[in-house]
């Protein structure tokens, strides 16, 4: 009935991978492909193509030269290449972003520096007969 032996709690160590960040700190150059399914938070320089399904995070002193594809991406520091995102590109003052964008949203703070080709391609929301026809009274 009663037990010297204490049962004590299991703690659970392992983490889906979606859940951890990925951390490239300042000072670290990676010259290649990184492909992950969890978060990145970039403050070296990658030159490379960068995919995630993550969210994606340059800091100020990050740097990406190559092509990044994820789902949105936090920007402060600087990117030259190609960046796909299938959500929204935040562009804070200290951004610097220059080729080529395919985003479905952009949130750009003053100041941020975007020399850039952009497509953006949201959701089409489609007129009704009725929406359509005061558009048209309207326009006239």
């Amino acid at each position: 009935m009663f037990s010297s032996e204490r049962k004590k709690p299991k703690l659970q160590t392992i983490m889906e991978t979606s859940t951890q960040q990925n951390i490239i700190a300042q000072g670290t150059k990676i010259v290649g492909d990184i492909e992950s399914q969890g978060p990145f938070r970039i403050d070296g320089t990658v030159e490379g193509n960068v995919k995630t399904s993550g969210k994606i995070v340059v800091g100020k002193s990050g740097y990406i030269k190559g092509t990044l594809q994820g789902e949105n991406a936090d920007f402060e520091g600087k990117f030259s290449g190609k960046l796909i995102l299938s959500g929204t590109l935040s562009l804070k003052a200290t951004a610097n972003i220059e080729g080529e964008v395919h985003i479905n949203k952009l949130a750009v703070e003053p100041g941020a520096t975007f020399n850039a080709t952009c497509s953006m391609k949201g959701n089409v929301k489609s007129l009704t007969n009725e929406s359509a026809k005061a558009q048209s009274v309207q326009s006239k």
